[in-house]
C-alpha cells in the first residue's frame, strides 16, 4: 500500500484519522488556554511549562503500572473512555476562579488514563492496514497531528484575542464529545489483544522490554531526544507571550513536513540511515534561541528543528517489527 487513495479506502482508518485530528485540535486549544492562564495567574515559566508539557512525564511514571490496559481493554472502549474523560477535564477547566491546585489535578488525571489507553490507537493502526504499510499509515496519522496542531495553536492564538480561556475550554470539551460519538459509530469493536491482571502484567512486560538488549536502545532513541526537545518547547509561552500560538504552529508545520517526507517520499531502505541526521536536525536550531531571536526568526528555527521528529517513524517501525 503506497497511495493515500488505498489507505483512505479503509473506512476505520478514515474514522481514526478524523478523530485523531479533532482530538489534537481540542488538545492544542485547551493546552494553549491553560498555559496562558497559568502564566498570567502565577508568572511562573516553570509552572506554565508543566501544565503544557508535563503530562507526558505523568504518563511515563504511571505507564509502569497501567500500560498493559491498552492490550486488556477493547480498543474502541479505551478510546471512548479517553475522549469522555478529556471532555470532562476541559469542561471543568472552564470553571472561573478555579484554584491552581485543582487545575493541576484536572490536568494530571487524563494523562494517567492515557498511560493505560495510549497504545490502543497504535495497535488499531497495525491491525487496520496490510503488512508492510504501518509506517505509511502511522506517518499519515502524524500528518493529522501536525496539521491540527497548526490549526489548533494558530486558531487558539487568534481566539484568545476575542474569547476568554473558559470559552476555549468549553469549545475543546465539545470537540472531545464529538470524538466520542465518532469512535462509537465508526470503529469496530475489536477484541482485546491479551488478558490478565493489569498491574502485574504491566510491570512484567515493562521489565521484559526494558531488559531486552534489542528493544532497550530503540526505546531510548524514541524517548530521550524527543523529551529533551519538548523541554525547549515547554518554554515557548514565557518566551513568546501572546505570540506563543504562532510559534507552536510553526513547530507543528515542521513536524508535518518531516512526517510527509519520511513516510511518503523516502524509500524504506533509506529510512534507518536518516535517523541520526534527523536527530541532529531536531536539536541544533534550538541553540540559536540563546540569541533571543525575533518571533519570525524563532518560528523559522522551530519549524526547521521539528522536521527532525520524523526520526520516530523508522524507530516505531523497528519497534513494531521486533515486538510483533
Amino acid at each position: 500500500m503506497r497511495t493515500y487513495r488505498e489507505l483512505f479506502g479503509i473506512r476505520e482508518f478514515r474514522v481514526l484519522f478524523t478523530t485523531t485530528s479533532l482530538n489534537v485540535a481540542a488538545g492544542s486549544v485547551g493546552s494553549l488556554a491553560l498555559g496562558t492562564l497559568t502564566y498570567e495567574e502565577t508568572g511562573s515559566p516553570l509552572l506554565a511549562a508543566f501544565v503544557m508539557f508535563g503530562g507526558p512525564l505523568v504518563r511515563l511514571a504511571t505507564s509502569w503500572f497501567l500500560l498493559s490496559l491498552a492490550d486488556l481493554w477493547r480498543p474502541r472502549t479505551a478510546m471512548m473512555v479517553s475522549a469522555g474523560l478529556m471532555a470532562a477535564g476541559h469542561a471543568a477547566q472552564a470553571i472561573p476562579d478555579l484554584p491552581m491546585t485543582a487545575r493541576l489535578v484536572l490536568l494530571v488525571v487524563p494523562w494517567v488514563l492515557l498511560s493505560a489507553t495510549g497504545g490502543s490507537m497504535m495497535a488499531l493502526v497495525s491491525e487496520m492496514v496490510p503488512e508492510g504499510s504501518f509506517v505509511f499509515a502511522r506517518a499519515t496519522i502524524n500528518i493529522a497531528v501536525g496539521v491540527m496542531q497548526v490549526v489548533g495553536y494558530g486558531l487558539g492564538g487568534l481566539l484568545l484575542l476575542t474569547f476568554t480561556t473558559s470559552q476555549l475550554f468549553l469549545g475543546a470539551a465539545a470537540t472531545c464529545l464529538v470524538v466520542l460519538v465518532l469512535v462509537r459509530l465508526g470503529i469496530a469493536d475489536h477484541p482485546p489483544r491479551a488478558s490478565g491482571p493489569a498491574v502485574r502484567r504491566s510491570r512484567a512486560v515493562n521489565r521484559l522490554l526494558l531488559r531486552s538488549p534489542v528493544l532497550r536502545p530503540v526505546y531510548l532513541a524514541l524517548w530521550v531526544p524527543n523529551g529533551l526537545v519538548v523541554g525547549c518547547e515547554a518554554l515557548i509561552v514565557p518566551f513568546a507571550g501572546d505570540g506563543a500560538g504562532f510559534l507552536f504552529a510553526a513547530t507543528a508545520v515542521g513536524m508535518l513536513t518531516g512526517d510527509v517526507l519520511m513516510g511518503r517520499l523516502v524509500p524504506p531502505r533509506y529510512r534507518d540511515r536518516l535517523v541520526e541526521p534527523a536527530r541532529l536536525l531536531l536539536a541544533l536550531p534550538w541553540l540559536f534561541f540563546l540569541l533571543e531571536p525575533s518571533l519570525p526568526v524563532a518560528c523559522a528555527l522551530a519549524a526547521v528543528a521539528s522536521v527532525g521528529y520524523c526520526a520516530s517513524l523508522p524507530l516505531q517501525e523497528r519497534l513494531v517489527s521486533r515486538t510483533a
